[in-house]
């Protein structure tokens, strides 16, 4: 079965790496943009990577524009305005597509193994959350408006899994 650990991706700083660097932790996988009424949520992510990264977990964000242009920036201003405002220390990679032919594979893979309402699976919006077990297999999808303390127990539940 194909798991995220089968592809890879580009960091915001241009490096290529393998998703298998993260196997064996728990991953929330989540779509990001900087000018969204949901951007403050990098500091509920940055909480999450903070409290649950030293236990094997990890956010992974893939900015995105294609919901409203709200991600026009360009890797470099990105990473800036994540760092500055929000004191972003998780992953963050290249800007990606979600959605339609120019999707990520990744997302792609996501979007099949955890669809949304009534079995849908286009990504709605940015912040849209992915939880992944350690076997790098979707465990759940989260709506943008799901804030990310609302993940704890779900994420502990998984870490706690052998």
């Amino acid at each position: 079965m194909t798991t995220v650990y089968d592809f890879s991706a580009k960091t915001i700083d241009g490096r290529e790496i393998s998703l298998k660097e993260f196997e064996g932790k728990v991953l929330l996988i989540v779509n990001t943009a900087s000018k969204c009424g949901f951007t403050p949520q990098y500091e509920g992510l940055e909480a999450l990577q903070k409290k649950y990264g030293p236990k094997g977990f990890a956010v992974l964000g893939f900015p995105c524009n294609q919901f409203g242009a709200q991600e026009p920036g360009d890797a470099s201003e990105i990473a800036n305005f994540c760092k500055l405002t929000y004191d972003v220390d998780f992953p963050l990679f290249a800007k990606v597509d979600v959605n339609g032919d120019n999707a990520h594979p990744l997302f792609q893979l996501l979007k099949k193994q955890a669809p949304g309402l009534l079995g849908s699976e286009a990504v709605k919006w940015n912040f849209t959350k992915f939880l992944v077990d350690k076997l790098g297999k979707v465990q759940d999808r989260f709506a943008p408006a799901t804030k990310p303390d609302a993940l704890g127990s779900q994420i502990e539940k998984l870490l706690a899994q052998a």
